[in-house]
């Protein structure tokens, strides 16, 4: 048996390999460039110390990425919840062209995020987007949607969620379909309304796919980089940038690739930090239940 299990754990070995030469080598080497003023070219560069992340602290592009990123992370997986929540009630339900409705709302998340952007800029944009145009039609003044940076910041959590609320409507939708049927029956008996029904049955009973749901949605808005590279392109200025296009700007536009290692490392270690909190209160709550 002891052979066996040798032979067996040989098999772990490419898998490892390409782990450690794909995600292990690229996160120390990042780490040990926050730490340098390499500008992602030059073959030489030098040690800057905590410089980097000492600059963090003042750079306010930095407070605005990160006050965004957690915009993104956190409204996009308020709105999936609720509105994936509600359309899985919806559903659920015994209708004709149910199957039809479910492809449809489902259909976004198939779609490349970055197309999604460039889709949804042209529905936008001052000069001839769509929403202008319905506007005029009922003599309405055009707007400059994008022009704002708070205004772009909330559109572009809006449309991270419409595309991706179908993965909660599916998430909850298996959660709804696994609760038993002699929970409703006894509660009709009881003479319990449908207002309580979802309250002490419904959502406690679905705890499993709400911490499901909500840490998939948070990390995905957490880490927020296509939409918004295709729709705003972090503008206008830098008001609309997320931590990680933050980083993509400040390598390749800015060639500071020291300092984009070093957002990028607090990127990770937001996304990681906040993700395990959610995860562990949930995992808590649904523990609780039981």
């Amino acid at each position: 048996m002891k052979k066996r299990a040798r032979t067996m754990n040989l098999f772990y070995v490419p898998a490892l390999i390409l782990f450690a030469v794909f995600v292990i080598y690229p996160f120390t080497k990042g780490i040990f460039l926050s730490f340098t003023n390499w500008n992602g070219y030059s073959q030489s560069y030098k040690m800057v110390g905590i410089n980097n992340y000492i600059r963090m602290l003042t750079d306010q592009n930095v407070h605005r990425a990160l006050l965004n990123t957690i915009i993104y992370g956190v409204g996009s997986t308020l709105l999936q919840n609720v509105f994936g929540l509600a359309l899985a009630l919806l559903l659920n339900q015994k209708f004709r062209g149910k199957s039809v409705v479910r492809t449809m709302v489902y259909l976004p998340v198939m779609i490349a995020p970055l197309i999604m952007g460039y889709v949804m800029y042209f529905f936008f944009t001052y000069n001839n987007g769509a929403l202008n145009d319905i506007l005029g039609v009922f003599g309405l003044e055009a707007i400059d949607w994008l022009a704002s940076g708070t205004r772009g910041t909330a559109i572009l959590t809006i449309v991270n969620s419409l595309q991706f609320v179908g993965i909660s409507m599916v998430i909850y939708l298996a959660g709804l379909q696994g609760i038993p049927d002699m929970y409703y029956e006894a509660a009709a008996i009881d003479g319990i309304n449908s207002v309580q029904r979802f309250f002490y049955i419904t959502l406690p009973l679905l705890m499993p796919a709400i911490s499901s749901s909500v840490t998939i949605n948070l990390i995905g808005g957490l880490k927020l980089f296509d939409i918004i590279s295709a729709l705003t392109g972090g503008g206008p200025g830098y008001d609309t940038n997320s931590l990680s296009t933050l980083v993509h700007r400040t390598y390749f536009a800015s060639e500071n690739a020291g300092y984009a290692s070093a957002i990028g490392l607090i990127s990770f270690v937001l996304i990681m930090v906040l993700s395990n909190i959610v995860l562990k209160y949930l995992d808590k709550k649904e523990a609780d239940l039981c």
